[in-house]
């Protein structure tokens, strides 16, 4: 499910074609069976306008998950700046060989949290995810002996802020894997074409512009929210800019 909806031209095209021929289907059916008539004729539009309704409440219920779920995308990587950033003032309190060494592990860091965001690739962002395991695995070994040795507040404090960059990318990572579940877009899509035959049965013209405008919303509308729920290959992304200024920083200093 998640491959059609990090894919968003082609969401776009099957999903207007769909609810297209779900239309088209209803307008068959029409001609094939009697149409309502009368008073059946006005609780068939009762029935209509409260399956638009519907439809118009789970598209919103469904936004709304998914700009909490960016939302919390763009509060983790605000988290991960900071705890990066703060940090790197930390590591001052090491030994001048283990300072210089950490600091240039976390510069390295950042900019691989940069590429996190910022790649669509796959197999790319496996490689990232390599490369951070170890850059994290290379300051653990750099902060621990030291540590180790001199177990005072002040290195406390210095494990402490560790402890946090490697907790705010574990957040991270657990926010971009929350996504809409595929039954929510099951859901979805069953009451879109229901929708649609209803309107095509109504309607009664087979070939109409009412059924691809109707599409054409109706798309749009599921468009924007599997957009907006796709953290990696969607138009609306979130941009890393706390982790670049961070980054930007530490070059400087």
């Amino acid at each position: 499910m998640h491959e059609l909806l990090d894919a968003p031209r082609t969401f776009v095209i099957t999903s207007v074609v769909l609810l297209w021929l779900s239309a088209q289907l209803g307008a068959y059916a029409s001609t094939r069976w009697r149409a309502p008539t009368g008073e059946e004729r006005d609780d068939f539009s009762v029935v209509l306008s409260a399956t638009l309704t519907l439809m118009g409440l789970i598209i919103g219920f469904s936004f709304s998950m998914a700009v909490s779920r960016y939302d919390l995308r763009k509060a983790y990587e605000e988290g991960e700046a900071n705890a990066i950033g703060t940090e790197y003032l930390r590591v001052d309190l090491l030994p001048a060989d283990a300072a210089q060494r950490a600091k240039s592990l976390l510069r390295q860091y950042v900019d691989q949290r940069i590429l996190f965001y910022q790649e669509q690739q796959e197999d790319r962002v496996s490689q990232i995810d390599t490369r951070t395991a170890q850059l994290q695995n290379e300051m653990w070994g750099v902060v621990l002996p030291v540590a180790a040795m001199h177990q005072t507040a002040a290195m406390a404090l210095v494990i402490a802020g560790i402890n946090d960059v490697l907790n705010s990318q574990g957040y991270t990572e657990a926010a971009w894997r929350n996504r809409i579940p595929d039954e929510a877009w099951i859901l979805l899509a069953a009451i879109a074409v229901c929708c649609c035959v209803l309107t095509g049965y109504t309607v009664r013209r087979a070939r109409t512009p009412l059924f691809v405008i109707l599409s054409l919303v109706l798309s749009v509308a599921i468009f924007l929210v599997a957009d907006i729920d796709s953290p990696r290959h969607g138009l609306i992304q979130v941009v890393p800019q706390n982790l670049q200024s961070v980054a930007e920083s530490l070059r400087g200093r």
